[in-house]
């Protein structure tokens, strides 16, 4: 618990709640009921573990904070998520409805242990310890199963790792939602693109068995398609948009837009992610196709050539 102030308002309310939940609670030393729901949320707060914070405002001394919030009564409780109030209430509670307002509003005790196995797993997997990230995105995983970046976060690294198997296991059930997520069906495609080199004989072509094939057809799509996939299955990501975009520009509905969607796939893959609450901060990411950390400067590059090959999809379509 910390008391608010004008001075310390910004960055004890506002910067902290980017992180985690922050409860302000408004009172008055004059307030009985005030007196009452105190001990309960200060309880609250040492009971819930780290899962928000609790910051008092004395509204008689800080009346510019209270304008700010539209107070009238007191008490009344104000929940700051990433800077903004998404709920609160007023009047002195029970303990009872104290608990379901923030269980309502934060985090479980799962939800949290799996985001830090999560970050666990981007440290061992920066220091290269491939297996121990692995080990430590499934267990955060099996805490919070509904917890879809730990499950994008395995099956990429699954897939990078060659364990191709479990990674399908793992993305049957996102597949299955309706709409399916994105992030999930450009893992699945470049998933397809792994076991296609494996299992198709062209696998294993030379570029130059490829360019020779197109070079009799231009309309040969399936041969450009293969050599998409390898290159994609490459992390060629560039050469292998460039040739979908050739097919797209020639036959926007081959094979059920087979180029389109994979093209979209990449896209996803290599696009940087947004960072996460607690990596709010300069030159740290989680983004990209590796799950390493990638500083500003090459964040900003990869943005550009993200965006130039959505405007190149875009114009292709239209």
């Amino acid at each position: 618990m910390i008391d608010i102030t004008i001075e310390n308002f910004e960055a004890e309310v506002v910067a902290t709640s980017m992180a985690v939940p922050v409860l302000v609670d408004f009172w008055a030393t004059w307030c009985g009921p005030c007196k009452t729901l105190v001990p309960t949320l200060e309880k609250l707060e040492v009971e819930y573990a780290g899962r928000f914070k609790l910051a008092k405002v004395d509204v008689d001394a800080n009346q510019q904070i209270a304008g700010m919030f539209g107070i009238r009564s007191v008490p009344t409780c104000v929940l700051m998520v990433e800077g903004k109030p998404v709920d609160g209430f007023m009047g002195a509670q029970t303990e009872g409805q104290v608990r379901q307002f923030l269980d309502k509003h934060l985090p479980s005790a799962n939800e949290l242990a799996a985001e830090a196995e999560v970050d666990e797993a981007e440290q061992l997997l920066q220091s290269g310890d491939t297996q121990a990230a692995l080990q430590k995105l499934s267990e955060a995983l099996q805490a919070d199963p509904n917890n879809d970046d730990a499950r994008f976060d395995y099956v990429r690294l699954l897939i990078t790792t060659g364990d191709y198997e479990q990674a399908a296991d793992l993305l049957h059930e996102p597949l299955k939602r309706i709409p399916k997520p994105l992030q999930f069906d450009a893992l699945h495609q470049w998933l397809q693109c792994m076991r296609f080199v494996q299992q198709d004989e062209r696998g294993n072509w030379e570029w130059a068995q490829f360019d020779a094939a197109i070079a009799q057809n231009k309309r040969d799509f399936d041969t450009r398609f293969a050599k998409a996939q390898v290159l994609a299955a490459e992390g060629q990501w560039t050469h292998s948009m460039d040739e979908l975009l050739e097919i797209i520009m020639r036959d926007k509905a081959w094979n059920d837009q087979a180029a389109r969607k994979l093209f979209v796939a990449i896209l996803e893959l290599i696009a940087p992610a947004k960072p996460k609450k607690q990596d709010a901060v300069p030159g740290k990411s989680a983004g990209g196709i590796e799950l390493l950390g990638k500083n500003t400067a090459e964040q900003d590059e990869m943005t550009a050539l993200v965006n130039s090959y959505r405007r190149k999809l875009s114009m292709a379509l239209n």
